[in-house]
């Protein structure tokens, strides 16, 4: 079974395929799925890794129901911590409404390890279908997800290679778009500001991105910082005034998200800072909150409503392209300039 071939008609793995791989009954692969019976610790072993080298699941659906599936939708998110994802949630939950499907959500908190959990958790239940968010998994997760059976749609992130359907947008190119609108604005002090990238893989690839946009120019990153945990605004505070005590010559600054970037524009405020004029800033995202400030920082719309809609429409078998499986749609981020940059 692979994921080679997005779109392909999957059988959902079985006893029979854990007994052949690890060389033992089913029965004695069922006792030890079950925890129950007295199993050899070595037999032991070699089920539970053949499992996972397959990406097996077992049915907590028991008796006459464990041939069916739930009117479930499995959707697995990094974080409800940041005003991201409720609204790509509200896009898959109005898709969804009147389809009988119901959505059910897990929360990784951007651990590849914990998605692999709560993945193995909901298809213990055999949803309708899987929204995961991101394309970066670990060899089990994956293998869960190509021998799972139902549609899966990863959501967010088109860069990279899928297991089934995707929707999202390109993180690279909106890196690079967003370098090339504050190279011809005539910023060249350039500093980076966001999250340590192995937590987030959609951050780093706009960074790459990005410098590859500034590239084309001949400039190079003055400066970067980063940060682990959830986004917020004294983060930014914190982060700008680091960067500008460390780099005075800076006179542009690039958020790896909107939350920090509002608490960045803050300080610059509160300093009498002149924006856009000595310093430019921008964001990414598109959030509501931008709205509240007293100027509106630069970003890009990160289409996430329509990301949940289109998502849910592939699962629920009312996608625009009328294709079952391996669909990819690639939408476009908007940049909008706000009053954080220079016009050009």
């Amino acid at each position: 079974m692979s994921g080679n071939n997005p779109g392909e008609q999957r059988r959902a793995l079985t006893l029979r395929d854990v007994s052949e791989a690890s060389g033992v009954s089913e029965m004695t692969v069922s006792r030890v799925l079950r925890n129950r019976g007295d199993v050899s610790e070595g037999t032991r072993d070699r089920v539970l890794e053949a499992a996972k080298r397959l990406g097996y699941v077992p049915n907590k659906i028991a008796g006459a129901l464990a041939s069916q599936r739930v009117n479930l939708v499995a959707v697995i998110i990094p974080s409800l911590s940041n005003l991201v994802f409720p609204e790509v949630l509200s896009g898959i939950s109005a898709e969804l409404e009147e389809t009988g499907l119901q959505p059910v959500f897990g929360v990784t908190n951007y651990s590849a390890e914990r998605e692999e959990l709560v993945l193995y958790e909901m298809l213990s239940w055999r949803p309708s279908g899987v929204i995961i968010a991101g394309l970066e998994h670990t060899a089990a997760a994956r293998a869960m997800l190509e021998n799972a059976g139902i549609p899966i749609v990863e959501i967010m992130d088109v860069d990279g290679p899928v297991v089934d359907s995707v929707v999202g947008i390109s993180h690279k190119r909106a890196g690079l778009e967003m370098a090339r609108a504050i190279v011809k604005a005539g910023y060249s002090r350039i500093a980076f500001l966001g999250t340590k990238m192995p937590d987030d893989h959609r951050a780093r690839k706009r960074l790459e991105g990005f410098e590859a946009g500034l590239a084309e120019a001949g400039i190079e990153l003055v400066d970067r910082e980063f940060y682990s945990g959830g986004s917020a605004l004294m983060k930014g505070r914190e982060m700008t005034e680091a960067v500008l005590s460390r780099s005075p010559e800076v006179d542009f600054l690039y958020y790896s998200n909107d939350m920090i970037g509002a608490g960045g524009l803050l300080y610059c405020l509160d300093k009498g800072i002149d924006v856009p004029g000595r310093i430019g800033l921008a964001g990414f995202n598109g959030v509501e909150l931008l709205e509240g400030l007293p100027r509106r920082l630069a970003t890009m719309d990160a289409c996430r409503r329509e990301i949940g809609r289109r998502a849910a429409a592939i699962i629920s078998g009312h996608s625009e392209a009328g294709l079952i499986g391996g669909e990819r749609v690639e939408l476009t981020p908007v940049l909008q300039p706000g009053d954080t940059i220079r016009p050009a």
